[in-house]
């Protein structure tokens, strides 16, 4: 790739930004989605702060402007009620819960690591701003460690949504398990704006809506929803990442000189708690189903998360090389040798350059430089040839879902553009 390619794809990835900006807060694309997305707005902090870090600091900073006063910070705030989302402020009924219309729900808490990463691009500028910003990252992270934290000191999600992998294979037995009966006619508009072939299916659906349903008709109580819980799946994506932004959120206290001992006992809880994922035939990180104790049986790009956390695995980097050997294009969200595997339905196969950026940048802390920068060039190429689509198809590359995505574009700057320097 030239010099000036390169550039001509970092300015329109800045442009993308600035595109999808709607006043101190971004959107991931018009159109599909119209709002605001917990983990997809931290990542525009992150690909902000190449270029402006004011606005980086407005994108966090606006993100928890919706924390609810229990810590949680809900995956979608509402910014307005757009009539071509679905499901809607009117129907998740959280309006006593939060400062702002909200899902009743979370998303994988990357936002710490990515305000560290803010910060320490220029502390004069960051200092004051983190120590706003620090209870609320810290009020977060124990509402998860109260509300989420299972009895095997990893995290379980309390509906698909929760762990950004909506559909993802990782689900579907406990969710087999859902009868979602009286959930009602309802008109999706997701479909209107991509191939339906692209999106979870209908079946998937009602069973989200049930969901949002049961929650909302226990006010988004958190005592009162985990009684008799009806979806409950230990998930490596939520596991790996919190462990990884606590250690981050740690690393933050020491420097700001305020107590961290129960941030140091986080870490520690799910540090044991990652070994609990393991499937005990194939040796990777899968999600557990909490109700019967079974493992999903998936590889997926959550399984190879474990080195974004700190924690080295031999058997992990041995799946990992055969993956990379596999495929031309980074890793796929489901290993294409799975027969669940459909490269362009959303997570059940797509590549998500998200998912791998958090892998290669652990790969790379962890002194797999090799492996970080084969993951770091092919994204490079995926999106030189392709695009900033929101997935691509990981065997033939084929752009899927949105377009002019900010997480994409975001992702591009912060870490595979080749203006960040060669590992």
């Amino acid at each position: 790739m030239t010099e000036s390619k390169w550039l001509q794809l970092d300015e329109k990835a800045q442009n993308i930004l600035i595109k999808n900006d709607r006043g101190g807060f971004t959107v991931p694309t018009a159109g599909l989605y119209p709002n605001q997305w917990n983990w997809d707005s931290a990542f525009a902090g992150w690909g902000f702060s190449t270029f402006d870090i004011e606005r980086a600091w407005q994108e966090l900073e606006s993100l928890f402007a919706g924390q609810w006063n229990n810590g949680m910070v809900p995956h979608i705030l509402f910014r307005s009620n757009d009539p071509d989302y679905f499901p809607g402020p009117d129907v998740w009924g959280t309006e006593e819960c939060g400062p702002i219309s909200s899902s009743g729900i979370s998303q994988p808490p990357v936002a710490a690591t990515f305000v560290r990463a803010i910060w320490e691009k220029d502390k004069t500028i960051g200092n004051n701003r983190l120590k706003k910003i620090f209870p609320k990252l810290k009020a977060w992270h124990k509402w998860f460690m109260t509300w989420r934290l299972t009895d095997r000191n990893c995290i379980f999600i309390s509906h698909p949504w929760e762990a950004g992998r909506d559909n993802s294979p990782d689900w579907d037995n406990a969710m087999r398990a859902i009868n979602p009966v009286g959930v009602g006619e309802y008109t999706r508009r997701d479909t209107s704006h991509v191939d339906g072939s692209m999106r979870p299916t209908q079946e998937d659906y009602d069973r989200y809506l049930w969901l949002v349903q049961r929650g909302r008709k226990l006010k988004w109580d958190e005592e009162l929803m985990s009684v008799n819980r009806p979806f409950e799946v230990a998930d490596p994506t939520m596991t790996f990442i919190l462990l990884r932004a606590s250690r981050d959120l740690l690393h933050m206290a020491t420097a700001l000189g305020v107590d961290n001992d129960e941030i140091s006992e986080w870490c520690s809880k799910l540090r044991e708690g990652i070994e609990t994922l393991r499937n005990p035939d194939g040796g990777f990180f899968n999600a557990i189903n909490c109700q019967t104790g079974e493992h999903s049986g998936n590889i997926t790009s959550a399984s190879f998360l474990n080195w974004y956390a700190g924690i080295d695995d031999d058997e992990t980097l041995k799946i990992l090389t055969k993956t990379l050997e596999e495929a031309r294009y980074p890793i796929p969200s489901l290993s294409i040798n799975s027969e669940k595997f459909d490269g362009m339905r959303y997570w059940r196969g797509p590549t998500w350059v998200v998912l791998n950026s958090l892998v290669g940048v652990g790969l790379s802390e962890m002194g797999y430089i090799a492996e970080a920068t084969l993951l770091r060039k092919r994204t490079q190429s995926l999106i030189l040839e392709k695009g900033f689509a929101e997935y691509f198809h990981p065997i033939d590359g084929t752009p899927g879902g949105g377009d002019s995505f900010t997480w994409t574009a975001a992702v591009w700057l912060a870490w595979a553009s080749p203006s960040n320097g060669e590992y």
